[in-house]
């Protein structure tokens, strides 16, 4: 009786385990912020090409932003086309929008979008217009017998109302409240699919808030802030690689069924892998520009952020003859410029929007309004609370013990004098509570003054001091 019972406890033992559902595991590498960096994509194809020789079941998303940055990709015959060959041919799955994938105009867009071969999905992009077409909000893509849906986000945060960048760019195209389509969404999505995961552009911080009351997702692959992120919110896995293609996101998902038992994610440094080689020749085909490799001119020495900054600053207020010059942190698209000789090409990466010069008369008092009025921002988070004004005129803005700023010091200004002011058009376009006289936008392109001087000043000595602070209130 007893060898009878152990006989069938060892039966049941083999029939529960040859019931039992295998365990299956999904990789969703991932990239962001790549800004049109293609001379760092032969990392990424050797990165991408490992796992897919050891992971049966991968899946390659974009969060957004592949363009602007390289002027081998935005100067190309189509810009951005670089980039999009390239994703086409690592293959790619998934794309959100970002940004800056508005930058060249949303006819311009609208037509890129027929040369991608992966699925551009955005849920809160609503248009209205005949040259762009209405995206999916998801999509599923089904690996091994797993349905995933990836859905899209983009911010519309900045605009406001829209993503950040001239407003002439989304005349025709409404962009909802970003996490509000991520709820409706999961809620639909959620019944039809095995894993669930919001592709966003909006944010770190803004992928947080919506992840403190919204559970139905099971990863979020994030753009937008640039920050490394690969931590759990209120039980959802956060993810984000930085910018620039400097890094590539590996999240491992197993389930066994259709029930997730592990989830973790690895940033991984592309620098650890070499590049391949055939991408690397496609590659150096795009920087092999005859006319974007011209030397221009040199720096005598080194230029950190600030003096870069400064550079720009004082370009625009010597061209347009102001007494003032400014310039906005967001059109700075270089941290450092090294000494010695400089390209076309780097200029251009530098200034990659055809900015334009503006001019208009303002006083201190106009000045103050626009500087506090960014500082306090409480929409558009990712430029508030920082100096985001570069100016040829020192000034300090005062905060108080809550980071919230209550003036702003000029102190080589006469209050109530108006001043003849250059900056450039992207502000002049679109920062809420600018009050000036006089404006208008020159057509000069800050691109060409920054040629303009490099060719006839150099070598250019670069002034790496802070001409602006932050100060707390009761301080001098």
């Amino acid at each position: 009786m007893k060898k009878m019972l152990e006989w069938g406890l060892l039966v049941a033992g083999i029939v529960l385990v040859a019931c039992s559902p295998r365990e299956t595991t999904i990789v969703l590498m991932s990239t962001n912020d790549m800004h049109a960096r293609i001379q760092n994509f032969p990392r990424l194809v050797s990165a991408v090409e490992a796992c897919r020789d050891t992971a049966r079941l991968v899946v390659l998303v974009d969060a957004g932003d592949r363009w602007t940055g390289n002027a081998y990709v935005d100067k190309a015959p189509t810009p951005g086309m670089p980039m999009i060959a390239l994703m086409n041919r690592l293959g790619y799955d998934v794309a959100t929008f970002g940004n800056h994938e508005f930058d060249f105009g949303q006819t311009f867009l609208g037509r890129m979008i027929d040369s991608m071969d992966f699925e551009v999905v955005c849920a809160n992009l609503i248009s209205d217009t005949c040259v762009f077409p209405q995206p999916a909000p998801w999509t599923i893509v089904e690996r091994g017998g797993i349905r995933i849906g990836l859905v899209g986000v983009v911010t519309n945060y900045e605009g406001p109302g829209h993503p950040a960048g001239n407003a002439a760019n989304f005349e025709g195209l409404r962009f909802p409240d970003p996490q509000e389509a991520a709820r409706r969404c999961a809620e639909e999505l959620r019944p039809k699919v095995d894993l669930l995961v919001l592709v966003s552009h909006m944010g770190d911080d803004r992928d947080a808030e919506l992840l403190a009351t919204e559970h139905r997702y099971d990863l979020v692959i994030g753009g937008h802030t640039h920050e490394l992120r690969d931590t759990l919110v209120d039980g959802t896995l956060l993810t984000q690689t930085g910018k620039n293609l400097t890094n590539v996101g590996a999240t491992t998902i197993r389930l066994r069924g259709d029930r997730i038992v592990g989830i973790d994610c690895r940033i991984l440094p592309l620098a650890d892998y070499a590049p391949d080689s055939l991408f690397q020749a496609e590659v150096d085909r795009y920087y092999a520009d005859p006319e974007l490799n011209r030397p221009v001119g040199e720096f005598s020495h080194s230029a950190n952020g600030w003096g870069v900054a400064n550079w720009m600053a004082e370009a625009v207020a010597d061209e347009a003859d102001a007494e003032v010059g400014f310039y906005h942190v967001g059109g700075v698209r270089l941290d450092s410029i090294p000494a010695g000789g400089m390209s076309t090409a780097r200029i251009y990466d530098l200034e990659p929007f055809g900015t334009e010069i503006a001019v208009m008369r303002m006083t201190p008092a106009q000045m103050r309004q626009m500087i506090l009025s960014k500082y306090n921002d409480t929409e558009n988070r990712k430029e508030s609370h920082r100096i985001d004004l570069i100016s040829t005129t020192p000034y300090e803005i005062v905060t108080d013990a809550a980071d919230s700023a209550l003036d702003v010091r000029f102190p080589q200004l006469r209050e109530g004098r108006a001043y003849r002011v250059a900056i450039s058009d992207y502000v002049f376009r679109n920062y809420r509570d600018l009050d000036y006289s006089d404006g208008e936008i020159t057509g000069v392109k800050v691109a060409d003054v920054l040629l303009e001087e490099l060719e006839e000043d150099s070598p250019l000595a670069p002034d790496n001091r802070p001409r602006q602070r932050i100060v707390r209130s009761g301080t001098k």
